[in-house]
């Protein structure tokens, strides 16, 4: 893959969307500077700013308008950008990938630069087109308007099939839809030219588009040495990782589970970073088939890890002898979770996903499971408001600490997978409350819409997952918020001293007992005196299985780190397994050259040395 093109596109893209999105509210009399108001309203056409507009654009301006003034003008000229631009991309990568049936941006026919999806306008029964319109339109040959009512269509289609990110188009989003598509030097130029058509159909792209496209933002905020907002959060704390280290990690946690429940599998074949126990461990986790293992990424940013747990899985259900075309619905329904709190990430997680899944069954959009994708939300609940739920339901229905379950998510933007429900199980509870009728009660429709949804993301925080693995962010307390820091203070008094350590403890909660543990994460918590508490108290209750400690610059970022795996049992006089990789190590590729690598600092050790 050619990142410094993938760099270059999400530059590219991301400025011309931005700026074409501002183009098209300032037509509309807003701006960052002030908002038109409407100077007169026609029965067919509304005036503003002395241009007439269509009358019905009212309602989508007047929803723009109430979103600029709650969450400001920058924010959603960027919410608006970066919708488009996942929207883009997500098609793009399909058509690449002849996963649609019809070419949107390009075609297939070489030397042609009109998209089929316009020369094939009046065949494409599937988008239910108005025929008549689609035909005034190119007989008067306005292609540009016709290219905006096919693509708008296109979107909607999709939505059957991912509706995580094309949900239906019909509001301030479309309307600031940018033009002047099929201009030379469009969007449309840079989504065909800029990325070579081979690294489209890599997976791996989609993640490093995201990474680029978020990168400039990232680094004016760490610059700025400041704590960060809730809205800043995801920004800042976002690094893809290398594809040799999800491997790494990966391999030693899922891949060694399946390989301690089949002894004789194959499985480690297909595993380049998997090291092979010395020793049988008599106490594991067992496991009877690999439609009851559970993958958690509980900070899953555009869903790298789980890309490849799902390859990793695949080869599993293939050895043993599942069918290959039910296997991809199997573990989208019963093996991979993501939790996450930015939407935009959140969203790519789940096409990623899906994406693998098309990639093994050419039939999977005709029978599309979603991902298990979390993408958490705040939500505004009272005590009142849940007293008076509970009173309607039936007070015996519910479970002591049910109040306070729920109130623990009005900030879950801020505090994200660090939060513990205070009840440890709510499956029951949800899924008696899910089949609740409450139709003859409207004044406790919405609080029963906010109630099914904190269950929701509270059932993803429990404790149920047999591999938990993750590269969670990276913030100090310098960089918390007032309200994150005293979150940090009550709840992880441990690990506060960073968002990664606080990760590196909630990560043994998710697990059920001798589950795996396995994260990439800052080398600090190995030997800062901040971290001592928990470093004892790892070392007292858990085991670490394998650590590869990493030098500046191996990540692509300008300090150590370490990718380590424990078990959650303490396995008495087990011997880890431990390398060191420096810069010098890795490759071109920007893999380790060779793995153990072989430097000066291994050879004075043991790679086998006692971990516990």
């Amino acid at each position: 893959m050619d990142k410094t093109k993938v760099q270059e596109f999400s530059d590219s893209l991301r400025n011309n969307l931005l700026e074409e999105t501002k183009k098209k509210a300032a037509f509309y009399g807003i701006s960052e500077t002030e908002i038109l108001q409407e100077e007169r309203k026609y029965e067919d056409s509304i005036l503003i700013g002395g241009k007439i507009h269509p009358i019905d654009i009212a309602s989508q301006r007047d929803e723009l308008k109430k979103e600029i003034e709650k969450k400001g003008y920058d924010r959603v000229m960027e919410e608006v950008t970066y919708t488009w631009f996942n929207r883009f991309v997500a098609i793009r990568f399909m058509e690449a990938n002849g996963y649609l049936p019809v070419r949107v941006f390009s075609s297939a026919s070489p030397g042609k630069t009109e998209p089929d999806i316009l020369s094939k306008a009046l065949d494409l029964s599937f988008l239910d087109i108005d025929r008549e319109f689609v035909l005034d339109l190119k007989s008067q040959g306005r292609d540009e308007e016709l290219f905006r009512y096919l693509l708008l269509r296109f979107c909607n289609f999709l939505y059957k099939t991912m509706p995580f990110l094309f949900e239906p188009i019909q509001d301030y989003t479309e309307l600031l839809f940018p033009d002047r598509l099929l201009h030379t030097e469009s969007l449309l130029s840079d989504l065909n030219t800029i990325i070579s058509e081979d690294d489209w159909k890599e997976t791996e792209t989609i993640g490093w588009i995201y990474q680029d496209y978020i990168a400039e933002k990232k680094d004016i905020l760490i610059k700025a040495k400041k704590q960060y907002t809730v809205d800043q959060i995801p920004a800042v704390t976002q690094l893809f990782t290398p594809k040799w280290i999800v491997q790494y990690m990966v391999e030693n946690s899922l891949g060694r589970l399946w390989m301690l429940n089949r002894p004789h599998s194959r499985l480690y074949e297909k595993m380049e970073y998997y090291i092979h126990p010395d020793e049988k461990e008599p106490d594991y986790l067992k496991v009877s088939s690999p439609q009851e293992l559970k993958i958690c990424d509980p900070a899953c940013g555009s869903g790298h890890i789980l890309v490849y747990a799902f390859d990793l899985l695949y080869a599993i259900y293939l050895e043993e002898g599942y069918l290959e075309q039910e296997i991809p619905e199997l573990i989208l329904r019963n093996n991979l979770y993501g939790i996450e709190i930015d939407r935009r990430a959140g969203s790519l997680a789940a096409f990623a996903l899906v994406m693998k899944a098309r990639q093994k069954d050419k039939k999977f959009f005709s029978h599309p499971v979603q991902p298990n994708i979390c993408v958490l939300e705040d939500i505004e609940l009272n005590e009142h408001e849940i007293e008076e739920y509970i009173h309607a339901i039936g007070n015996s229905h519910f479970p002591p600490n049910f109040s306070e379950t729920l109130l623990q998510f009005s900030e879950a933007l801020n505090f994200g997978s660090l939060i513990r429900p205070i009840l440890s199980d709510v499956s029951d509870i949800h899924k008696m409350l899910a089949t609740a009728n409450i139709s003859s009660n409207l004044m406790l429709f919405e609080t029963h819409r906010k109630v099914l949804k904190a269950l929701k993301q509270a059932e993803y925080l429990q404790s149920k997952y047999h591999v938990v693995v993750a590269n969670p962010p990276y913030m100090g307390g310098k960089g918390q918020n007032n309200r994150l820091r005293d979150f940090a203070k009550k709840n992880y008094p441990d690990s506060k001293a960073d968002l990664f350590a606080m990760f590196i403890e909630r990560g043994f909660d998710f697990l059920v007992d001798r589950g795996y543990n396995a994260m990439v994460t800052m080398q600090s918590w190995m030997f800062l005196s901040s971290y001592q508490s928990m470093r004892k108290r790892i070392l007292d209750e858990f085991t670490i299985i394998c650590m590869s400690h990493m030098a500046n610059g191996v990540m692509g970022i300008a300090f150590g780190t370490s990718a380590t795996v424990w078990c959650k049992s303490y396995l008495k006089n087990y011997k880890g397994y431990y390398c060191y990789v420096e810069y010098e190590n890795i490759g071109s590729d920007g893999k380790p050259v060779s793995f153990p690598p072989n430097n000066e600092r291994m050879k004075g050790a043991s790679i086998t040395v006692k971990g516990a």
